[in-house]
């Protein structure tokens, strides 16, 4: 028995010159009834979601650093308040306490910086799914500046994604591709 698969089309990319079209088009694409799941912008420059209309993207690299800031709190206080005891002889220096305040506040600052730093870092490293080794949608002219939408939607036939994104001022409109980069 023969199984027929249907090929899945890869979806629409749209290039467009400047910002503000761009952000027209999201919200035009939005009312013909594509979802922000089925949008993806590339871009060559940082650009919020404030900027294009789009819902803000949730990350877990600030409880991530927060985690490490906790875990670098603690091998400061660790060092600070339960190594010293470990010496058979405990080393006193002339009246000063076992636990200096001056040196330990340094001890605390920069371990709990370290532990945030280092967690922030693969954190977002992690988070960037960093190294990539899947086919990536690569738009060439997003070098130059330039803004491009890949639509990749089922529910909206593409004949109508396509030509909504030509009369809303789209430079070029061709198949997405997924190249291995």
């Amino acid at each position: 028995m023969a199984e027929s698969k249907s090929k899945k089309s890869p979806g629409v990319l749209a290039v467009f010159g400047d910002l503000e079209p761009t952000a027209d088009a999201i919200e035009q694409l939005r009312k013909l009834g594509v979802s922000d799941d089925c949008m993806n912008i590339v871009s060559g420059v940082p650009v919020t979601e404030a900027m294009l209309g789009r819902p803000k993207q949730w990350s877990n690299v600030p409880r991530v650093a927060m985690g490490g800031a906790i875990l670098g709190f603690s091998a400061a206080a660790f060092l600070a308040f339960i190594a010293p005891y470990w010496y058979p002889y405990p080393i006193q220096v002339s009246t000063q306490a076992y636990v200096p305040w001056p040196p330990t506040f340094v001890l605390f600052f920069e371990l709990t910086m370290l532990g945030m730093l280092l967690s922030t870092f693969l954190a977002v490293f992690l988070d960037s799914f960093f190294p990539n080794y899947r086919p990536m949608q690569y738009v060439p002219e997003v070098s130059d500046g330039k803004y491009a939408i890949i639509v990749d939607c089922d529910h909206v036939p593409e004949s109508k994604v396509k030509d909504l994104l030509k009369k809303l001022g789209a430079e070029s409109i061709k198949p997405a591709e997924a190249k291995q980069l």
